[in-house]
């Protein structure tokens, strides 16, 4: 079947939904960047693509279509099969929890358990008992920021604070200023490039931020290909996962004020952490997926007086 011959017979939305999901079935694509099945990854791809709301299918569900848009969906459908990237990287945007960003082959696509937890402290899903209060953050840092996603969030969520990103690739720092562009946050938030805490010499905050890689080796190697797509450098975490989040770990302190603290998300090493650092007490949090990928530690639990 041409893509003339399925862009005459597929009419409406829910016809090229139900083909989408047809041929991400067969071809049993990997899903896992804001998605987690085929028809919720077609859905995404179909909606972003024509710039409808992405949690928004059903009204438009028997919308028929325009020729340039069936042939734009027909060839994006085919993209998402025969290259296995991730459909964020088709439509060259990603969400967290509805906030859009630009993202592309530079850095991994957002998917961070942060930005639920700060959605849900700071829009009164719940109260919170360790977060600071926003209106007291006068300085914040995203180590790892990549996209700048947590940065931007962190800007709009501390609005008094003055954001720092920081990133070792300078490839995700472009695609972060795109992105502090397009949420007009550029003058709040400065990124920076460098190792973890290399450039933030003499610098402390109230709350350092940080989702750095923390893939192990072994399942790296068994990345399929729409994770293999992302930059591996944003998934090593070294041979169980942590080694970076132990550096952060060491070196947090110098960098945070008294009454601050760090919010950092791991993965699925609390078992080795909490049993390598017993002195630490590090307080994890639940998000609607897990319930020990993100800790909190305070300032004074790390030794800062």
């Amino acid at each position: 079947m041409t893509q003339d011959d399925i862009t005459t017979e597929l009419v409406t939305l829910r016809d090229y939904w139900r083909y989408a999901i047809s041929r991400f079935n067969a071809a049993d694509l990997s899903y896992g960047h804001g998605t987690t099945t085929a028809g919720d990854d077609a859905a995404f791809l179909l909606l972003d693509t024509l710039d409808l709301p992405i949690d928004t299918l059903d009204p438009f569900l028997d919308a028929r279509l325009l020729p340039a848009e069936r042939q734009l969906l027909a060839a994006r459908i085919e993209a998402r099969v025969t290259t296995r990237k991730p459909s964020a990287y088709l439509t060259g945007r990603s969400y967290i929890q509805g906030v859009r960003f630009f993202v592309d082959e530079r850095v991994i696509v957002p998917r961070s358990h942060i930005g639920e937890i700060l959605f849900s402290e700071y829009l009164g899903e719940h109260g919170s008992s360790f977060l600071p209060d926003p209106m007291l953050v006068e300085s914040a840092v995203d180590i790892c920021t990549g996209s700048g996603c947590l940065a931007v969030l962190a800007a709009k969520f501390f609005q008094q604070a003055s954001v720092d990103a920081v990133d070792l690739s300078a490839d995700a720092l472009e695609v972060a200023r795109l992105n502090l562009a397009e949420h007009d946050v550029e003058d709040q938030v400065t990124l920076l490039q460098g190792d973890l805490f290399a450039p933030l010499a003499g610098r402390t905050y109230d709350l350092i931020i940080t989702n750095p890689p923390y893939v192990d080796h072994a399942a790296l190697a068994g990345y399929p290909p729409e994770f293999r797509a992302e930059p591996e450098m944003a998934h090593d975490g070294g041979e169980d996962g942590l080694d970076l989040v132990r550096k952060i770990l060491a070196e947090a302190a110098d960098h945070l004020n008294p009454g601050g603290g760090m919010i950092c998300e791991i993965g699925s090493g609390r078992e080795i952490l909490e049993e390598e650092f017993p002195h630490l007490e590090f307080v994890w949090l639940e998000t609607a997926e897990s319930q020990d990928a993100v800790f909190w530690i305070s300032a004074e639990a790390l030794g800062v007086e």
